[in-house]
């Protein structure tokens, strides 16, 4: 019995180091020609990274992801209800890897690059999300991302219907209570928790939500260059999105770039006309337009 298990850990490990080096080559090959649709979320979020920073390390996070699957994988395969296999998961990755939410001071854009999240555990719930995502998946545990309006939340459903909803910045379970306490906390007092606010989120709606969360990252941290790449691809997923071609704009107007910034801020204000953003927008045009006509 014992070389049995041993036999098929061995297996189970080969077949995981084939995958990894699957998705290693496949992101490798699509860093700057891919199409989200045909992605994981996880390989998802690997490529756009790449695309916006040359030096993430693709290779480093899928090896470091790799070892954490080694560890876990007696502890996980030794449960044989799917619940615990999942308590055993969280109990790892939360009080024994000590992932944790960013507190105290961090640049926001260090707590969602996944390789600066692996290395200090520590993350937002988006960035700590997918990697709990992508561990659970590894172990075909039913767990799905789902976009509340307040953060990225995570929720699991057994045979019977019953749903779990897990915090991804602590693992704590969340109930309708609490979620309830949430909205009015952040939204309004009043504000009403909805079936929809609870549904599976596709993965490019992750995708999106993380993107956003770095464009405006960068945006404060004066990282225009890094921010650029970003809103390319948010309008790569989106091309037509006149409000992330607004932003492409200001993004592009910071670096100067008047010409470029002029057409994206104009075809904002043309389809936005009721937004009050536009008439700040047009002072903004106007002022741009002078100081290009005074270059010529």
């Amino acid at each position: 019995m014992y070389k049995f298990k041993l036999i098929l850990s061995n297996y189970v490990m080969l077949v995981f180091k084939i995958k990894f080096y699957f998705v290693i080559g496949n992101i490798m090959k699509r860093a700057l020609d891919f199409d989200f649709s045909e992605l994981s979320l996880f390989e998802s979020i690997c490529s756009a990274s790449k695309f916006i920073r040359s030096d993430f390390p693709v290779k480093y996070v899928v090896q470091k992801l790799e070892s954490m699957i080694k560890e876990t994988q007696d502890v996980i395969m030794s449960e044989q209800d799917t619940y615990f296999k999942l308590k055993r998961l969280i109990k790892l990755f939360y009080r024994d890897w000590k992932f944790e939410c960013a507190c105290g001071v961090y640049k926001l854009s260090d707590t969602l690059w996944l390789d600066y999240v692996l290395n200090t555990c520590h993350g937002t719930a988006v960035s700590l999300g997918i990697i709990f995502l992508y561990l659970a998946k590894k172990f075909n545990l039913n767990v799905e991302p789902v976009i509340f309006p307040t953060q990225l939340i995570l929720s699991s459903h057994d045979l019977q219907g019953n749903v779990w909803f897990i915090n991804p910045l602590n693992g704590e379970t969340l109930n309708k209570r609490i979620l309830r306490v949430w909205l009015q906390g952040s939204v309004s007092p009043t504000a009403e928790l909805y079936d929809n606010y609870l549904s599976k989120a596709k993965s490019l709606d992750v995708v999106r939500k993380m993107l956003d969360i770095l464009k405006i990252a960068l945006m404060e941290e004066k990282n225009m260059e890094l921010a650029l790449n970003v809103s390319n691809l948010l309008l790569k997923i989106n091309p037509k999105d006149p409000y992330e071609i607004r932003d492409r704009g200001l993004i592009y107007a910071q670096l100067e770039c008047n010409h470029v910034a002029l057409a994206d801020l104009i075809y904002f204000i043309k389809h936005c006309p009721e937004d009050p953003i536009s008439e700040i927008l047009k002072i903004q045009v106007h002022s741009m337009e002078q100081k290009t006509t005074i270059l010529h």
